[in-house]
């Protein structure tokens, strides 16, 4: 970014000089400079200089088809950094963001003197922490293919989306819940409750059941072969997400002190729409902790990284720094919606993470 700003004052001051240069040889009688290096001269980012030099220097300004390239050109370039600087991110510019990271852990660096909160194996830090990430600098995608408008994301999760507009905010945390206890051989523990209460657990869809729903009436009938292939379970995930929310999430959810933070927690607003980010990674120096936050949102799209608008080039929130109604990019939640999803614990009575 440094380099880019000197170049164009670089090309700037010398094709002031130039066209101060080409009058004076004019005035000589002198060997020229071609009017063609002239233009490419402002073509190359120096069409501001070119400006000055003319009117400074009263040369070419007779000209009217060559006035007419320059303003062409300077018009063309203005629009070019206009739409660059509207459509670049300064967050993805933090020293704390490794771009060739493969993982949430590779690509994001603790704020000088933080570690790492310990993350034993087969945890959900641990798995969060290796989750896949999308190549540095991808744009949030929709569920319909359309790239999210706005800057709010600093790293895209390589998760999967789906087509239609089901994978929201709860349900990409519930997602994420649900991947973690599966590929951890964990899966007989996944299960969510509808906002009318009733528990949808994998292990019974998995045997062959399948649900009616008639209002807030649901009920379990034998409707299909028993299987616990992929296909099978985003079928779960997706009926899951037709039925659950942010409310059945806050039901599925206790107040926790923030200063307890740890990996799955979340920041939690109830209601038709509310939103939820969640806590996908922790670190720590000397007593002071630091979190990062991840999001879907409305339409269903990506699970991203958000950024921290209080810390341009830092990512990273700070326990410290954290009052209420506290603001991220796209939400602000009040005191009391920082909570633990006891998702860990729903489907079976296995302990969750201390």
């Amino acid at each position: 970014m440094v380099y880019f700003w000197i170049y164009l004052a670089v090309i700037n001051v010398f094709a002031f000089v130039m066209y101060g240069i080409d009058k004076r040889k004019a005035k000589e009688g002198a060997w020229r400079v071609r009017e063609s290096v002239l233009l490419l001269l402002a073509a190359a980012g120096g069409s501001v200089g070119a400006l000055f030099g003319m009117l400074v220097f009263h040369h070419k300004t007779k000209k009217a088809p060559f006035k007419v390239r320059i303003a062409i050109i300077l018009v063309l370039q203005v629009i070019a950094v206009g739409a660059w600087l509207y459509l670049r991110n300064p967050a993805l510019e933090s020293p704390l963001i490794r771009k060739d990271g493969a993982t949430l852990a590779e690509r994001f660096a603790t704020p000088e003197g933080f570690v790492r909160a310990e993350a034993p194996a087969g945890s959900m830090t641990a798995f969060l922490r290796g989750y896949a990430m999308e190549p540095h600098g991808s744009r949030v995608k929709r569920y319909d293919g359309r790239t999210k408008s706005g800057k709010t994301a600093v790293a895209v999760f390589s998760m999967h989306l789906g087509t239609e507009n089901l994978q929201q905010c709860a349900d990409s945390v519930m997602r994420m819940y649900a991947e973690y206890l599966r590929a951890s051989g964990r899966e007989d523990e996944i299960a969510f409750h509808f906002v009318s209460g009733f528990l949808c657990d994998w292990p019974t869809y998995r045997s062959g059941k399948r649900v009616t729903v008639d209002g807030n009436d649901v009920q379990w009938y034998d409707g299909a072969a028993e299987s616990g292939s992929d296909e099978t379970f985003e079928s779960y995930l997706e009926l899951v997400f037709n039925y659950a929310s942010t409310l059945s999430m806050w039901e599925e959810s206790a107040e926790v002190p923030l200063a307890e933070v740890q990996v799955g927690d979340i920041f939690l607003r109830a209601g038709s729409p509310g939103h939820v980010v969640m806590v996908v990674d922790v670190c720590e120096k000397d007593g002071r902790k630091a979190f990062l936050l991840a999001q879907g949102s409305m339409p269903a799209q990506q699970f991203h990284v958000i950024r921290n608008d209080a810390h341009a080039d830092d990512p990273w929130y700070y326990v410290d720094e954290i009052t209420y109604p506290f603001e991220t990019p796209e939400y602000t939640f009040d005191r009391g919606s920082f909570r633990r999803p006891v998702y860990l614990t729903v489907g079976s009575q296995g302990e969750d993470e201390k």
